[in-house]
């Protein structure tokens, strides 16, 4: 799921901005997570965790961006 959002952004079919090349970060990131805590690779599960929260975060913030853009009208 990242390769593919990291494709889909370099291909220009996807702004790292856009809703979905994040949603699609924190997908796959979650996957990676339960995958190394699965296997007790700690490292790659915290370094997922950090990869979730930044989707997270920028999902957060293109919500308030859409809602105070709507809001105006």
């Amino acid at each position: 799921m990242v390769l593919g959002a990291y494709i889909l952004v370099t291909l220009g079919r996807l702004t790292g901005q856009s809703a979905l090349f994040q949603w699609m970060n924190l997908i796959g990131a979650a996957g990676f997570l339960v995958n190394g805590w699965w296997h007790g690779a700690l490292p790659s599960a915290t370094l997922n965790l950090i990869w979730m929260l930044f989707a997270a975060g920028a999902l957060w913030t293109i919500w308030k961006h859409k809602g105070s853009s709507t809001s105006a009208m």
